[in-house]
């Protein structure tokens, strides 16, 4: 029988209803992709976890799996979440395969459009609200303490459940545990969640969290009331995992560092340009993070075999990569004219 989900291969180890009926769209597995260019430019063995192979484009899937799951297995008939929009999309896949009731809070003209596009075709109630991601946090906490829908943000035990599945599978794909593992940190659920699936299995790399410049509470220690970044995935001021991601960083030796939109934007026309994978730019901030981090510490990397995980789909913010001022030539339909411009270009 083929493999179906997260659930069916990692059942035993998950901390879910164990008699619940798997709601799943055939997640996870998503490839460990090499990356000579980066491991040139760092000295290192680098891999890409390229979650935006999931099947609503990002990482989110892994923990709506067991959310979803636990939530229909307890008599949920509606489900509710804040989201910056990956989280929309993978809370509406799910409870639309449920047959589940899917209402998500964005912050009004700040969630990339493929993201939006993703929860309204999916079928879910979509609400934009005039404030940002932690005002949107706050309503959805407060509204699951008065009415019977089931809350599916990170705080939710069951997705952080589901998304350790991932440190899991980077050591089977690797054949064994990374030196460094580096990645976004936004409302620090994930982090938190690949420590949780290391430290279950007895494995321990050093966690690299980089946060945007503009959005870098545990960076700065303090909350950012109105954080800014065009990296809307990781607009966040006060994450929900906050102290979770700093045990996490304390006990694998980790580190978090604050980089600034243009390092991104750099990571992010790299990975695309040199490694020809396409992210969402949010999910370059753990390269540009590991970047940053290799130039001022090189010793602290050379040699070593490095993951940095890729959160999201380049499609998922297709705005970011059609406005950087590269438009196409345009030509007749001449093949005089075209080999006229691919002699311009090779001069």
């Amino acid at each position: 029988m083929a493999w179906q989900g997260l659930i069916d291969r990692y059942r035993e180890r998950l901390d879910i209803a164990q008699g619940a009926e798997p709601i799943s769209l055939c997640e996870g597995n998503t490839p460990l992709v090499p990356a000579p260019f980066l491991s040139k430019l760092i000295g290192a063995e680098v891999h890409l976890k390229y979650e935006g192979l999931n099947p609503t484009g990002s990482f989110k899937d892994r923990g709506m799996t067991t959310a979803i799951t636990q939530a229909m297995f307890e008599g949920a008939e509606s489900v509710i979440c804040a989201s910056t929009g990956n989280t929309a999309a993978s809370a509406a896949a799910y409870a639309a395969r449920a047959g589940l009731k899917c209402i998500v809070l964005i912050p009004d003209g700040k969630i990339a459009l493929g993201k939006l596009a993703g929860a309204i075709a999916y079928g879910a109630e979509v609400v934009a609200i005039r404030g940002s991601f932690d005002d949107g946090l706050k309503m959805v906490r407060d509204v699951t303490r008065h009415a019977p829908i089931a809350l599916v943000n990170s705080v939710n035990p069951a997705r952080l459940e589901g998304q350790k599945t991932a440190a899991w599978e980077v050591t089977e794909q690797l054949g064994q545990c990374p030196d460094w593992l580096c990645l976004p940190v936004g409302n620090a659920g994930n982090i938190s969640a690949y420590w949780m699936g290391f430290h279950q299995v007895k494995q321990s790399p050093q966690l690299l969290g980089a946060q945007a410049a503009g959005a870098a509470p545990i960076v700065r220690g303090h909350v950012i009331e109105n954080p800014e970044t065009f990296a809307t995935a990781i607009r966040i001021g006060n994450p929900a995992r906050w102290a979770q991601a700093e045990d996490a960083l304390r006990e694998s030796n980790g580190k978090i560092l604050a980089v600034s939109d243009s390092e991104i934007l750099k990571a992010y026309q790299l990975l695309a340009q040199r490694e020809g994978v396409f992210c969402e730019p949010s999910s370059a901030a753990g390269v540009a993070g590991l970047m940053k981090e290799a130039e001022d510490r090189p010793d602290d990397f050379i040699g070593r075999k490095i993951v940095c995980v890729l959160t999201g789909h380049g499609l998922k913010d297709p705005d970011t990569a059609v406005g950087q001022n590269l438009t196409p030539t345009i030509i007749n339909a001449d093949v005089n004219e075209l080999l006229k411009h691919l002699e311009r270009d090779t001069k």
